[in-house]
């Protein structure tokens, strides 16, 4: 990086999904996470987003401006009119069809729309540490989302290569998620264990099982400390999702009917409420095309109020804040056994849409069922895999929102006791730990 005193200074990114953090290590010092400002807060942790809208200058002309991060939300947010949000990038890197999009008129890869967002990660850094960013130690999943194979996983890694390298890293070093959170976890152990790692993320579930603590820091690592790595392509935005299609939906019209030449049939196209489950795809539902679909569903429909909302819904581009209650009752329904669905607004000239849905942590539970099963066979599959019998594993690490949903918890304290059980930050202890592991192999 230019200079000893440079040399001494480690980053860890841990470019996510739904949220991405960043965090320097200089020797002997605390580890510091970069803060980023939203509404009036500052954050450790920010989307993994961006945002383009449209304008003309004075001549004319049109021109495309580009955010990402909180800053990208904020200017979403305060749009009367609406531009295009993007997110989820990382959960397409596996694939060899998608290779860009289209955004006003301009194709886009896939590795350019991730640069710009880690070129402002880069910078923000920059800005608060003082420190050139040029090097930089990354988290990637055991297996990235739509891998099949090992070779799909290093596709992915090379395409994300690509895009830190072109937001002006001139060295990136790659780790496994569940081993950054390791990192911060051991950081405060007095002792040895045997640990198995659980992070999830917004896309995948990752788990490691692997030896930390002092002595192994002291002898240094070895390759058979890490006795085995398992991962799931699904976490929270799947959860999220189920919540969508059984909850939210049916109250917006999902299996409604409406009346079409003396026969009864669906009121509106599935493929429509498909768009809910992932928020920022509600944009492409505001066309002509759709606005056509869904009045002529209005007046046909059985229940003509459903329709009214799904139209407030999709007019006022309401994606976002519809996810926010998503997460919300997701939340409570990890605290408590029953809670609330509750959203209210509307579109400046278009109805309000109010929704207040009673759901208990048994229905959600139900909904997930699937997933569940998923991350119980990556487990399991884990300890197979390393041959460990789940009562020599000392402690159990879970990081990441999805880690405390109850239902997740009991598939770890059915194998190893609640008591073996112990949580990290949300957010951040990804990125904490791979700047410690950046400055553990320097």
């Amino acid at each position: 990086m230019g200079s000893d005193s440079q040399r001494q200074v480690f980053f860890g990114i841990d470019f996510g999904t739904t949220n991405s953090a960043v965090a320097m290590h200089q020797p002997g010092k605390e580890v510091q996470l970069v803060r980023f400002a939203f509404r009036g807060e500052e954050v450790p942790a920010c989307r993994s987003i961006l945002y383009f809208e449209p304008s003309k200058t004075a001549a004319g002309q049109r021109r495309v401006h580009g955010f990402s991060g909180p800053g990208a939300i904020e200017r979403y947010l305060d749009a009367d009119e609406k531009g295009r949000l993007i997110q989820s990038l990382k959960s397409h890197l596996s694939s060899r069809t998608l290779s860009g999009t289209e955004i006003f008129g301009r194709r886009h890869r896939l590795e350019e729309l991730i640069t710009r967002i880690v070129s402002d990660l880069r910078k923000r850094a920059e800005e608060q540490f003082t420190h050139p960013v040029k090097r930089a130690t990354v988290g990637r999943p055991v297996r990235f989302v739509g891998a099949d194979s090992e070779e799909e996983d290093d596709f992915a890694v090379a395409r994300l290569r690509e895009a830190f390298l072109a937001a002006g890293f001139e060295e990136v070093d790659f780790e496994l998620e569940p081993v950054g959170a390791a990192f911060a976890y051991e950081a405060k152990l007095d002792h040895d264990e045997l640990i198995l790692i659980g992070d999830f993320g917004g896309g995948t579930s990752d788990f490691s099982l692997l030896r930390v603590g002092p002595e192994v820091r002291r002898r240094g690592r070895k390759p058979e400390d890490l006795l085995g790595n398992s991962g799931a392509g699904l976490a929270g935005d799947a959860f999220d999702a189920r919540i969508v299609r059984k909850l939210v939906s049916p109250a917006l019209g999902l299996n409604s009917e409406a009346r079409s030449l003396n026969k009864i049939l669906p009121a509106v196209p599935a493929w429509i409420y498909a768009h809910l489950e992932h928020w920022h795809y509600l944009s492409f539902l505001r066309t002509n095309n759709v606005r056509e679909i869904l009045r002529s569903a209005r007046t046909r429909a059985l229940e003509p109020e459903k329709i009214e909302a799904l139209i407030a819904v999709i007019e006022g581009d309401l994606g976002y804040q519809l996810h926010q209650a998503v997460q919300k009752v997701k939340y409570e329904l990890s605290r408590t056994d029953s809670a609330e669905f509750s959203f209210r607004d509307g579109a400046p000239g278009a109805s309000t849409v109010e929704l207040r849905i009673p759901v208990t942590r048994t229905q959600f539970e139900g909904w997930i069922a699937d997933e569940l099963a998923a991350i119980e066979h990556s487990v399991d599959a884990l300890l197979k895999g390393a041959g460990v019998d789940p009562r020599h594993v000392d402690r159990v690490f879970l990081t990441g929102g999805t880690s405390f949903v109850p239902a997740v918890r009991r598939i770890f304290a059915r194998r190893f006791g609640e008591d073996h059980i112990r949580s990290g930050n949300e957010f951040t202890s990804v990125a904490h730990g791979l700047a410690l592991r950046a400055a553990a192999h320097s």
